[in-house]
């Protein structure tokens, strides 16, 4: 129960993720190359959010979709992770437009929390 619980937690994330970058595409796609996100990746993301969101959602393989969802959460935090180093703060292009605040360690504990969450509705 809790797994399914946890999977549709992150499912929802990702696919209110993937929908608000699609609603505004060249404003998320310039917030995104100020976080200097691999441009070649761009295309894709949001249309892989909403999938990978809706097959957590509904449930299918989300012992394995789990595992992407940890995966793909983990790269995003790296990246954040690499620019507060680099003592850089672009808007943080998560959610599209709706957050253009610059990036935090914020960003980090939320994103720890959906990895965790991800995990969970993989293996539980």
């Amino acid at each position: 129960m809790i797994g399914a619980v946890a999977a549709g937690v992150v499912g929802a994330v990702f696919v209110v993720s993937g929908v608000t970058k699609l609603a505004r595409p060249q404003q998320w796609r310039a917030q995104s190359r100020e976080l200097v996100a691999p441009t070649r990746l761009l295309d894709g993301v949001p249309i892989f959010e909403v999938a990978l969101g809706a097959v957590l959602a509904v449930q299918w393989q989300r012992h394995v979709f789990g595992w992407v969802a940890a995966a793909v959460l983990a790269a995003f935090t790296v990246l954040i992770a690499v620019r507060l180093a680099q003592g850089r703060r672009p808007p943080c292009a998560c959610f599209g437009t709706f957050s253009a605040a610059p990036i935090g360690w914020g960003h980090l504990v939320r994103n720890g929390a959906l990895i965790a969450l991800a995990i969970l509705a993989a293996v539980a």
